[in-house]
């Protein structure tokens, strides 16, 4: 999962500090690397590296990041490998001068580097699959042709770049929202036709000039100070000229709106609103469902306390503890500057990580029955390490709830979750699960109560992508032997070893910072 966002603001007005403000707003959708692209003159002005946002630009980055159309990304790895050279956004000369930021992930990316390099004679210089889809991108451009200005020289119309979406869904599969920088032209976004990754645009008017912002997220806009328009529908494509001008058109043949439902129990924050559904009363609802369950189940239940897990299982929490009628407690206080465990790589330190993450009040334990309620159970790390510390500042007994159901699936459209045997769920029972946890009492959501929990608002998808519960791939032509290629390339094994190559690789190949 990542975050990208793209901004087109008015002539000799920067917008470098707007990008770099809505990356800060986004950073939860990515701590890995993160990059900033601006087209200045006609030429790229770039800073890309690993590490927070607030790590990577200094005051010397942001004077070069000069001009009024620019696009931003921060990294959460899913696909490739952890070194600086795949932080985004990417770039091509050729033609026009293309960059890109991609959020989402390519199922048939071994395919797609067949067909560029052998056909097209493209060049990768990563194994990132966004660089393949940039590629793809710059493919379809050049082979749709331009006419000719009167001055000779090539001139792009809105007619090519659409044809050239039409052609990039055709050929490519899998999950992908993108931002991207065509130079001297203007900013181009589109959706996969699943719409499975979140994108949205806004506008605003300043000195009567329109300026235009697309985000991966809603809050993003509305920080910034601009008024959301809509979501990019799937298989929409977006084209924002450098003077301001909006065009849009839809480009799939086929659509079938298909939106992660994880986005509503993880990674989106709660302020957003994601395909017309708050991701906060998406939530709220699905604490009720939950709550309701537990009580269908165990009315005679002992619970003295619901604790959330801090912080995406806040908000089920609360709901909770309402519907079951006893006190909601903050039991937990946050390390805010120690990174989300569910993106750490490796096991080793995802257990390391989470004791360093939480410390636990110990009066709100002490001698009572408690619930826990966390947003998903993924691997159990986290969960058996919670409980543990409950058990450890007092807690009698302690009940665990998720509000999502048991992961046992594969996520293959951009979340890392990739590795069977690596989910707490695989092969087991709900009552085994809550052995290994070490649990009371553990409750799952079903799936049928998640979906029906988050499908509100006016027009809500008719389905969604629920792929890492049930199995089932939105997009078609998902197989043992890709899943097999998929586990032999991001198991915590190989991610491992991987950043272990990729130090060489930066430190023999380091550029100035």
């Amino acid at each position: 999962m990542c975050g990208i966002i793209g901004i087109v603001g008015r002539e000799n007005v920067h917008v470098n500090q707007l990008i770099y403000d809505g990356l800060t707003i986004l950073q939860h959708r990515g701590q890995d690397a993160a990059g900033i692209m601006t087209d200045f003159n006609g030429k790229f002005r770039l800073r890309k590296s690993n590490g927070l946002v607030s790590d990577i630009f200094y005051t010397r980055h942001m004077r070069r990041l000069q001009g009024h159309v620019g696009i931003g990304h921060v990294r959460y790895p899913t696909a490739g490998s952890f070194s600086r050279s795949e932080a985004q956004p990417f770039y091509v000369n050729s033609p026009y001068g293309l960059g890109l930021a991609h959020n989402g992930n390519l199922t048939n990316a071994k395919e797609l580097q067949v067909q560029l390099t052998d056909k097209h004679h493209r060049h990768m210089n990563t194994s990132s699959d966004s660089e393949l889809l940039l590629n793809m991108l710059a493919v379809e451009l050049d082979s749709n042709g331009s006419s000719l200005s009167i001055e000779g020289a090539p001139h792009l119309d809105v007619e090519t770049v659409f044809g050239a979406v039409k052609n990039v869904h055709r050929r490519v599969e899998g999950s992908y929202a993108c931002v991207s920088i065509i130079s001297g032209y203007g900013l181009l976004a589109f959706r996969d036709p699943y719409g499975i990754r979140p994108l949205i645009f806004g506008s605003r008017e300043v000195d009567g000039r329109s300026e235009w912002i697309v985000a991966s997220e809603s809050v993003a806009i509305t920080a910034l100070g601009f008024d959301i328009v809509r979501d990019v529908q799937p298989g929409e494509a977006i084209f924002i000229s450098n003077s301001g001008h909006l065009f849009h058109r839809q480009c799939a043949e086929k659509v079938e709106a298909s939106p992660c439902i994880f986005e509503h129990v993880y990674f989106a924050r709660p302020d957003s609103v994601i395909d017309g559904i708050s991701v906060y009363h998406a939530r709220l609802n699905q604490g009720d469902v939950l709550a309701k369950r537990i009580l269908e189940q165990w009315p005679d239940h002992d619970i003295d306390a619901v604790i959330p897990v801090p912080d995406s299982g806040r908000i089920a929490a609360l709901q909770m503890a309402k519907a079951l009628d006893v006190p909601y407690r903050e039991g937990f206080v946050k390390n805010r500057y120690v990174g989300r465990t569910f993106i750490m790589p490796g096991q080793a330190l995802r257990e390391k990580s989470v004791r360093r993450k939480l410390n636990a009040i110990e009066h709100e334990f002490a001698g009572k029955n408690i619930l826990l309620v966390d947003d998903s159970i993924v691997r159990g790390t986290t969960s058996a390490q919670i409980i543990e510390m409950a058990r450890d500042v007092g807690a009698s007994k302690v009940y665990f709830a998720s509000a999502a159901p048991p992961v046992r699936y594969p996520n293959v459209y951009g979340i890392d979750m990739p590795a069977i045997n690596e989910f707490i769920a695989d092969g087991k029972s709900i009552d085994e699960i809550n052995s290994i946890i070490g649990s009371d009492r553990l409750f799952y959501q079903s799936l049928e109560d998640l979906i029906e929990a988050t499908s509100i608002g006016e027009h809500p998808p008719s389905r969604f992508d629920t792929s890492c519960f049930n199995g089932e791939y939105v997009t078609g032509g998902i197989d043992e032997a890709y899943l097999d290629a998929l586990y032999a390339s991001r198991n915590d094994t190989a991610k491992v070893e991987s950043s272990e190559d990729d130090e060489i690789v930066d430190m023999h190949n380091d550029t100035e910072d």
